[in-house]
C-alpha cells in the first residue's frame, strides 16, 4: 500500500502506561473505573468531575472534568483546565472502558483513552494482583512532546493506583 503524502499530518500520538497493584484485584478495582462521574476521588490532579449527561457508567454518558495537571494554553494566568469526556465503550468481561474528549480547553483533539484492568494470578489463592493499563491516542498537541505527555500519564497512573490500593489495603 502506498503511503499518502499527507500521512505525516495525520500521525496520531499514541501512548500506553501501566501500573501493577499487589493489594487489590481486578474485580475490586473495576467498579472504581466504572464510577465514571466520580473519577476525581481517585485521580489526584483532578479537582472535580461530575456527570452532565446520561447515566453514570453507561456508554454515551458524559462527565465534566476540571483541574487537570495539563495546563490549557489560553492566557498567561493559569486558567482552570477542563474537558468534557464521553464514555464510549464498556466491556465488563474484559474490565475495559474507553472514553473520548468531546470538548476541552487543553488542545486535545481526536482524543480517545482506554483503561483496562488485567488480572494476574498470584501464587497464593487469596491474592490476585492486577495491572491497570492506560492507553490513549490524540492528535499531536501544541506545546507538548509526546514523551513528556506519556511521562505525565505514568505519574498520574502511579498516584491513581496508589490511592486505589490504599483504599483496599485498609480492608485487610
Amino acid at each position: 500500500m502506498e503511503a499518502e503524502a499527507d500521512a505525516e499530518a495525520n500521525d496520531k500520538w499514541e501512548g500506553k502506561v501501566s501500573a501493577r497493584l499487589t493489594k487489590a484485584s481486578a474485580d475490586q478495582i473495576w467498579p472504581l473505573f466504572k464510577d465514571f462521574f466520580n473519577f476525581h476521588k481517585w485521580f489526584p490532579s483532578l479537582a472535580t468531575s461530575y456527570g452532565v449527561h446520561g447515566t453514570n457508567g453507561e456508554p454515551g454518558c458524559i462527565r465534566f472534568c476540571s483541574g487537570f495537571s495539563i495546563p490549557s494554553n489560553d492566557g498567561d494566568k493559569p486558567p482552570v483546565s477542563w474537558s468534557k469526556e464521553r464514555l464510549v465503550g464498556v466491556d465488563e468481561a474484559e474490565h475495559r472502558l474507553s472514553y473520548e474528549i468531546v470538548d476541552s480547553n487543553i488542545g486535545f483533539n481526536s482524543y480517545v483513552s482506554t483503561f483496562e484492568i488485567l488480572p494476574i494470578d498470584g501464587h497464593d489463592h487469596h491474592h490476585h494482583d492486577c495491572v491497570i493499563e492506560w492507553s490513549f491516542t490524540v492528535d499531536p498537541v501544541d506545546g507538548w512532546v509526546l514523551d513528556d505527555l506519556v511521562g505525565k500519564y505514568q505519574v498520574g497512573l502511579q498516584r491513581l493506583s496508589q490511592r486505589m490500593e490504599d483504599a483496599f489495603a485498609n480492608l485487610e
